[in-house]
């Protein structure tokens, strides 16, 4: 059976889609000349600064093309439906941002995302651009803690372009800013659960099965395989299961901050969002964690996908002033 969407021909949808975003935020975005899946921000991009370029497959949004914007990316390449954006577009992007003082490369960690980055990094070069690159790698229930390098990008992806973004935008070095960046990765951890499976416009079918009583914990933003699948549980459970997981690797001590995101993959309300950030305050002050600043909505989608995620980013002062450090983007702003 074929699910429903508003959409006129699915081979269409992006680059419709685009046209959308760019008619209602001609303040914060733009279309590289010549090539429309290079989003760029009008506020952002200048002489001396290092560039930050994001991108990565649509069907995410508000990731990546919401985060464009004065304080956080100054550009990000848009692939097609969970698809890696090809090396033209990123290279546009990498031309856009550029002020002469490097571009950081920052994507989550997917093999088409890897290569086609790659590729655009090899051919900025040609172009006497250096871009290094930081893959986010957020995504507790894809690998084990000692294959850390291996794990996937998820909705932590909001609080490590932000981080890296504000280091950027505060002038500081390439090497500075690639620190800081790999740092905010390393600090930042998220577990997600699914509930029902989304569908590509293209061919507008589920893009997996699962029983109408059950939830699959650790479940990707592609439908890539979690860790455990069972009977849906309560939201205090479920919150509760996805916290030990990060606590255990996190192993924040008594008096330590820590920054929330409670993240919907598409359809969940942010009424049952919220029920959930309830139990994440209350764990948390039960070992003596405190929350500086919170963020519930969707912010790292997964087309409509029903279920959600649950981010924590260990705070120390350095993180945080980036955290704080203000942004104005098309779909988020702060400060």
């Amino acid at each position: 059976m074929q699910t429903k969407k508003i959409v006129n021909d699915g081979n269409r949808t992006v680059d419709e889609m685009l046209e959308g975003i760019l008619a209602a935020h001609p303040r914060h975005l733009k279309s590289a000349a010549g090539s429309p899946r290079s989003i760029i921000a009008r506020d952002g991009p200048r002489q001396g600064k290092v560039g930050l370029v994001i991108g990565g497959g649509s069907g995410h949004e508000p990731t990546f093309l919401g985060f464009v914007g004065k304080g956080l990316a100054d550009a990000a390449a848009i692939g097609n439906v969970f698809a890696s954006p090809p090396p033209d577009p990123i290279l546009e992007c990498a031309k856009a941002a550029s002020g002469g003082a490097g571009v950081l490369f920052m994507y989550g960690n997917y093999a088409g995302d890897v290569m086609n980055f790659d590729m655009a990094a090899e051919m900025a070069a040609m172009d006497d651009i250096e871009a290094r690159t930081v893959l986010t790698t957020d995504d507790v229930a894809s690998a084990p803690r000692d294959q850390r390098q291996n794990r996937r990008g998820v909705a932590g992806n909001f609080f490590i372009f932000k981080a890296a973004g504000a280091a950027c935008d505060r002038m500081l070095s390439f090497d500075q800013c690639e620190r800081i960046a790999r740092k905010a990765n390393d600090h930042t951890f998220t577990m997600g659960v699914a509930l029902s499976p989304c569908s590509l416009p293209q061919t507008r079918r589920p893009n997996f099965e699962i029983g109408p009583d059950e939830m699959e914990i650790g479940m990707g933003i592609h439908g890539e395989p979690g860790i455990a699948r069972g009977k849906l549980k309560t939201a205090d459970e479920i919150t509760d299961e996805m916290l030990d997981k990060i606590l255990d690797e996190m192993a924040p001590a008594h008096g330590d901050k820590v920054a929330v995101l409670v993240n919907s993959l598409g359809s969940t309300p942010l009424m049952e969002l919220y029920i959930m950030n309830r139990r994440v305050k209350r764990r948390l002050d039960d070992i003596g964690v405190s929350i500086h600043a919170t963020w519930v909505g969707n912010y790292c989608t997964s087309l409509e996908m029903a279920g959600a995620s649950v981010t924590l980013m260990h705070l120390d002062a350095e993180l945080q002033t980036m955290l704080d450090h203000p942004c104005d983007c098309a779909m988020f702003r702060a400060g």
